[in-house]
């Protein structure tokens, strides 16, 4: 799943590889998926889009925007975006865009995901709009004031993982990302953060901002790849990777558990 590394990591991608193309055609719904959200009939966004100009591609929370002039294409977090050369496209995939040059972005979605075509200003998408109005964490603006101004009188009762990852207070940071996060500060994500005191607050924010920023320098997360398929190079601490392996800090092996509909890893001796 895209979270803030890889949508700011493709986004990069993007701009080198098919800025500056034009589209020539657009099929979008080619493979049938009951959790692919579109903006508008897929049938519809060859008209749309074929004929304009790619321009910068950007980083929105989770997601990757595409500027194609008076257009966008909006990627969620769902969809795996990938670059492919010319005559080398997938036979299955809910969106495949094709340039002047005979490449091609095609995007596949898993579980679920929106791929999203639209006229610059028409996305009324809540997660896109909220994603635009706040900060990234990779971005100067995210600071500790604005961290502060996140805790407020209802996330007392909140865990960890849901006042980090829900409600998009920091749009993109997910489930994902998260568990190294609260592993680097030493929280567990089911810790209240009415325990969490004033200078643990202070590491989580250091913890925010430093992890997803070594993650973002990397390439992304080794548990997900890039726009030409190649996996991340932040090698993470709790992931379905390390389950069971030792805990780098302690020795002791890490665990795994179910919490607010996800998987959750943590270490029982340094997360408390």
């Amino acid at each position: 799943m895209l979270e803030i590394p890889e949508s700011h990591v493709i986004a990069g991608q993007l701009n080198e590889t098919i800025r500056g193309k034009t589209i020539s055609f657009v099929e979008a719904g080619h493979t049938p998926h009951s959790f692919t959200w579109y903006s508008e009939k897929p049938e519809l966004y060859d008209d749309l889009l074929s004929g304009k100009k790619i321009g910068c591609s950007r980083a929105v929370g989770g997601m990757v925007e595409i500027e194609a002039q008076d257009c966008r294409l909006l990627i969620q977090d769902g969809a795996s975006p990938r670059f492919y050369e010319e005559g080398k496209a997938p036979s299955k995939h809910q969106l495949f865009v094709e340039f002047d040059d005979g490449t091609a972005l095609a995007c596949s979605v898993q579980m679920y995901g929106g791929i999203w075509a639209f006229h610059e200003g028409e996305n009324n998408n809540p997660y896109y709009l909220t994603a635009l109005e706040k900060p990234s964490p990779l971005s100067e603006a995210f600071d500790f004031p604005y961290f502060l101004s996140l805790r407020d009188e209802d996330s007392g009762r909140l865990s960890a993982k849901a006042f980090l990852a829900t409600k998009q207070r920091i749009p993109g940071l997910g489930n994902g990302t998260l568990q190294d996060i609260l592993f680097t500060c030493g929280i567990h994500p089911k810790r209240k953060m009415e325990e969490v005191s004033g200078t643990e607050y202070r590491s989580m924010y250091d913890a925010v901002k430093n992890v997803l920023a070594e993650m973002a320098a990397k390439g992304g997360r080794d548990t997900e790849k890039d726009l030409f398929a190649r996996p991340g190079g932040y090698t993470t601490i709790l992931s379905k990777k390390t389950l069971w392996t030792p805990c780098p800090r302690c020795g002791y092996e890490l665990r795994k558990g179910t919490y607010l509909g996800g998987t959750i890893y943590y270490c029982e001796h340094c997360q408390s």
